[in-house]
C-alpha cells in the first residue's frame, strides 16, 4: 500500500547520488482513490512537475558528462607529457621537444631535464611538482575522472528510466481518466 501513497518517489530512495526513484503505479485505480489525489489533473500536474525534475537533472548530468569527456584526453596528454618529462630526466644533456603553443600551433624547443614541473590547477594558479609526485596527482585525477565518468552515466541511465516511468504513469492515470468518464458517461445515459 504504501508504494501507491505517491507516484513520485520513495522517501528513502537516495541511490543514484540522490535522484528520486519513480515509482510505477500498478492499479491507476486504487491510487486514484487515495485521499490526496483530489482529481486526475492535479495528479497528471504532480506527475508533469516530476517529469520536468527528471529532464531537468538529465540536461545537467549531460553537461557534466561532456565536461568529463573532454577533461579526460587534456589529463591524458598531461600524464603522457610528465611520463616522457621523466624518461629524460635521467639524460645528460638537453633534448629537442614539441609543445603546444596556442591551439593548433606547435613549436620546438630545446630543453634540459628538469626535476620538477608545473601544473595548471585552474583559475590562474600554477604550481610546482616534483616529477613523481606531479605523475602520482595526474594519475589520481585520471583515475578518478574516469571513475566520475561512469558514475555520471550510471545516473543518465538511472533518471532515463526514471522519466519513461513517469512518462507511462501519465499516460496510464489519463487513460484511466477517460476510461472513467466513459463509464460514468454510460451509465448516466443507459439509467435514462
Amino acid at each position: 500500500m504504501a508504494e501507491q501513497d505517491t507516484p513520485k518517489e520513495k522517501p528513502s530512495a537516495k541511490a543514484h547520488s540522490g535522484i528520486p526513484e519513480a515509482i510505477f503505479l500498478e492499479d491507476v485505480g486504487s491510487f486514484m482513490d487515495g485521499p490526496e489525489n483530489e482529481s486526475t489533473a492535479t495528479v497528471l500536474q504532480k506527475l508533469d512537475e516530476q517529469l520536468n525534475k527528471y529532464r531537468f537533472m538529465d540536461a545537467n548530468l549531460q553537461q557534466r558528462k561532456k565536461r568529463l569527456v573532454a577533461q579526460i584526453p587534456d589529463i591524458k596528454k598531461t600524464l603522457e607529457t610528465i611520463q616522457f618529462l621523466k624518461a629524460k630526466q635521467e639524460t645528460d644533456g638537453p633534448f629537442m621537444s614539441h609543445f603546444l603553443l596556442s591551439d593548433n600551433l606547435y613549436t620546438t624547443a630545446e630543453m634540459l631535464p628538469s626535476s620538477v614541473v608545473y601544473l595548471w590547477l585552474g583559475a590562474n594558479v600554477m604550481v610546482e611538482y616534483k616529477i613523481d609526485e606531479a605523475l602520482s596527482l595526474v594519475t589520481k585525477n585520471l583515475a578518478s575522472a574516469k571513475k566520475m565518468l561512469g558514475q555520471v552515466q550510471d545516473d543518465l541511465n538511472f533518471v532515463r528510466d526514471q522519466t519513461t516511468t513517469t512518462e507511462v504513469n501519465m499516460a496510464r492515470v489519463y487513460n484511466w481518466d477517460v476510461k472513467s468518464r466513459r463509464s460514468k458517461g454510460s451509465t448516466t445515459s443507459g439509467s435514462k
